[in-house]
């Protein structure tokens, strides 16, 4: 069974109004953990007392390129202290990305040293992994034959997947054994691109999306919203409770 967290960045402007009260909604609201994306100027004594006052898990922690670069066994340090073993490249900018080879180098290093402080480095997709290419691979595919499974694992970003034209599935499906996390999110398409939605109320077959995780040896699934037309805590409040109904319905969720 899946087990159901939400990926902080949904709620980061609540974060930084009332960082304590917004962990303890998402506790109240039936979340069980919690992918940190920031941690709002808090020690990790705190990130702990938090979390146990609220019985929430840390998922993990999306733990930006450059500051891995600048410094990662600080970043490392202070993630085992609160008893994260998942630390995810979320994003790179156009910038960044300019030279794979050497961004699949540097990333090859951050897995090195995670793996020698006990820690796991997955990275997570957006759209562009899918739309650009290297020789005729997409650069995602790309990244995972050219780093292997014990070094660096999948978090799949299913509705991006799909926004870029792939079967999230069958994507699911092929990296089965290597996919810890999976992000949970839906969308509808627009004339200005893409404007992300609360689980069911779009385009992407999220249940079977769950279903597909859970058979694939997935431990958590997250859910996350880049943006809302709601206010965020409405949109978790509303997602969560897709959730709910769908585990009802015998879905492969543990809430």
């Amino acid at each position: 069974m899946l087990k159901v967290g939400l990926q902080l960045f949904t709620v980061r402007e609540d974060l930084e109004r009332d960082f304590e009260g917004t962990i303890e909604k998402i506790a109240q609201l039936g979340y069980q953990g919690v992918e940190f994306a920031g941690f709002y100027g808090r020690s990790a004594d705190q990130i702990n007392e938090l979390l146990k006052k609220n019985n929430l898990e840390v998922v993990g922690s999306h733990t930006q390129y450059n500051d891995l670069l600048n410094d990662a066994q600080s970043l490392i340090d202070y993630n085992k202290a609160i008893g994260n073993k998942y630390i995810i490249v979320p994003f790179l900018s156009e910038e960044q990305r300019s030279n794979w080879p050497e961004i699949f180098a540097n990333l090859r290093t951050f897995a090195d040293i995670c793996n020698q402080n006990d820690v796991i480095l997955l990275y997570h997709n957006h759209d562009f992994e899918f739309t650009e290419k290297i020789g005729d691979s997409t650069v995602f595919d790309a990244l995972y034959s050219e780093l292997p499974a014990d070094l660096i694992q999948v978090e799949l970003d299913t509705a991006w997947v799909q926004y870029s034209g792939y079967d999230p599935i069958e994507y699911i499906e092929k990296y089965a054994g290597r996919l810890p996390l999976v992000h949970w999110k839906d969308f509808k398409r627009t004339d200005d691109g893409i404007q992300m939605l609360e689980l069911g109320e779009g385009e992407v077959p999220v249940a079977r999306i769950g279903d597909a995780a859970d058979k694939a040896g997935a431990e958590w699934i997250i859910v996350e919203q880049d943006n809302s037309l709601q206010a965020p805590l409405t949109s978790i409040e509303q997602s969560i409770n897709w959730v709910k109904s769908y585990g009802a319905k015998g879905g492969v969720v543990n809430v």
